[in-house]
Order: structure tokens, then sequence, then C-alpha cells
């Protein structure tokens, strides 16, 4: 049934949500926090659509993207997907060729396939200069052009404004149809408060040492600091496990040289656990991520923080909330 017959007031509560690159479920558990119903998602990693199931009812589907027919794929009111971004991400090597660049296509052929009223994509911050900016614009054009159309407003954001406890920067893309008569669009401000480190792990037991990435630190890791207080929030949660920031416990680091720093001698010097890692991250205490070390913490850092997510989805639902109440106004008028 669709979502517009809550315009006469019949039918369905919830809105639903196509998942896609859905990795762990760090946007989708947002979304369905605020009341939505994801039906359906997809990710090409085993582990971490094993992990998915493990809370979610949706019908979760373990492939490649381009290999699934969109005839398997239900419609639904929002499409929502983290596309892969390493080909994006500042970090690395930035190729305009990079193959998983074009990742973003299938779900761009999903949206015109489906015409959800809207679509929420994530990306990381390079994506906004990658190519000078042509990659975006590349996006939004593919986006602006297909079937109905959709306006597609990207933000920069720091998920450390809104009640995750990390600088974590990154690109939302709203995409909202242009049937839907909204020309402009901007993301709700910032919460007045950050959430700290002694805030986000005071409930969190002390870890068992096979919980915690025991690798050797890499000069890339030794380039700069890694450490950030109690009072502070943390450094991102990357997805390499041998690239996670020290607990704060660990004593202070020590700049030797451009590009070079030390550990403190006094103390343990340790990394965030994986337990650690996914609060700094706003999943539920008690998730669960299956795969061995490594990939529950790819599964964690790849993720869209959860109270992020769920920032993003009181908009989305107050955007559709109003479309539809005036909708209902107008056929009462008529």
């Amino acid at each position: 049934m669709s979502v517009i017959d809550i315009a006469s007031g019949k039918g369905k509560k919830k809105y639903t949500v196509v998942s896609l690159f859905a990795g762990a479920g760090g946007l989708d558990l947002g979304f369905e926090n605020i009341g939505f119903e994801v039906v359906w998602a997809n990710d090409i990693d085993k582990d971490a659509c094993a992990t998915h199931r493990k809370w979610s009812r949706a019908e979760v589907v373990q492939g490649d993207i381009g290999k699934i027919g969109f005839e398997n794929i239900p419609s639904a009111d929002i499409i929502t997907g983290g596309f892969p971004c390493q080909g994006f991400s500042l970090a690395g090597p930035r190729k305009l060729d990079d193959k998983r660049n074009s990742l973003y296509k299938h779900f761009v052929k999903l949206v015109e396939e489906k015409q959800p009223y809207l679509f929420v994509a994530e990306n990381v911050k390079g994506i906004l200069t990658l190519g000078e900016g042509s990659i975006l614009e590349a996006i939004i054009e593919d986006f602006s052009d297909k079937g109905i159309g959709y306006n597609v407003f990207p933000t920069l954001v720091n998920a450390a404004n809104y009640g995750v406890p990390q600088d974590r920067w990154r690109v939302i893309m709203l995409g909202i149809r242009k049937d839907l008569n909204i020309e402009e669009y901007s993301f709700p401000k910032p919460l007045c408060k950050k959430v700290t480190l002694k805030q986000a792990l005071k409930n969190i037991p002390e870890p068992k040492p096979a919980d915690i990435c025991q690798g050797a630190y890499s000069s890339r890791y030794m380039s700069r600091n890694r450490k950030r207080d109690w009072d502070q929030v943390s450094y991102t949660i990357p997805a390499m496990s041998k690239q996670v920031a020290l607990h704060p416990s660990s004593p202070d680091m020590e700049k030797v040289g451009e590009d070079l720093w030390k550990f403190g001698k006094v103390g343990v010097t340790r990394r965030f656990s994986w337990q650690e890692a996914a609060a700094i991250q706003t999943f539920p205490k008690d998730m669960v991520f299956e795969g061995n070390l490594t990939s529950k913490y790819k599964q964690i850092g790849n993720a869209v923080p959860v109270k992020l997510a769920e920032v993003v989805a009181k908009d989305v639902k107050q955007i559709l909330n109003k479309h539809f109440s005036q909708m209902k106004i107008s056929k009462v008028g008529n």
C-alpha cells in the first residue's frame, strides 16, 4: 500500500526504506529508531549482512548491486545509501577513473526506476573537491535529469555537532522528488552541546585483549597525534583496524619532528577496542557484529553514525509529513 494513503487517513503508519550499500546498518538503525521501516537492504560484505540480520527485520541481500535485478528490489518511500567512498577519499589516492566512483550510478538507476519521494546519500568530504568539484556536479546532474528528477541538496556536516562523540566530516545528500515542490532545504542546526569520550564510554566495560587491534603501528599511524582526552570528542573512527585512534587512558603522544610522533612512556598505550569504537559510532551497547576482529572494525568504521542518521531521518519524516498533510488539506478543500 502506498504511503500516499496517509493523506486520506488510511493505510500504513510507517514510511518504508530501501537501503543500498547498507553495511552493518548504521544509517538504517537511525531511520528505524525514528519510526521508518527498512524493508530491503543490500551489501556485498558477507559479515556486514550477517550483522544487519541480527537486528533487522528487513530482507537483507548479500551481493553486487550491479548484478541484482531491480525487479527483485521492492519500491519504497525512501532510498538510502552510503555508496563506497574509497575513490573519493582525501586520505587515499583520488582518481577520477577509480571504478568505485561509478558505483553511485547503480544508486541513480534504482532511484530512477523506483521513484521514491526522497533519497539520502552519504559520502566523505573529499567528494566535494574531487576533480575540482566535477564529480559532485556529475552526481547532482544525474539525479536531476532522470525521470521526474530530483532537487539535490548536498551538505557538509560534522557528526560531532549532532550527538556523535567524534569529529567525522561527511557530505549528506538529500534528494527530494521535484513534484514535492521543495526548492530550498537547510540541514538541521547543530546541537548546543557535544558528547565527550567520557560520556560515550562510561558504561563500556574494560575490553579483553582479543577485542583490541594489536597490530604494529605504521609510519602512517605515527605521522600525527592519535589521542584525544576524556573531555574531548574522538578522532574519526576509520574502517582499518590498524588506524584506529588511541584510548584516552593512553599516555599523550609527543611530537618529535615533522609528520613524526612517538608514544608517551608512562602508562599503557592501546587503540580503542571494537566495542568502544562502536559506542563512539553511537551503535547500541548490545549490538552484535559478526566476523573476525578486522571485520568488526571495518563494519563499524564504514557505518554512518546512528545518532547522525537519526537527525537525517527526523528531517526526512518532517518533510514527508508536511507534504502529505498539505495533500490532505488540499483534498478536503476540493
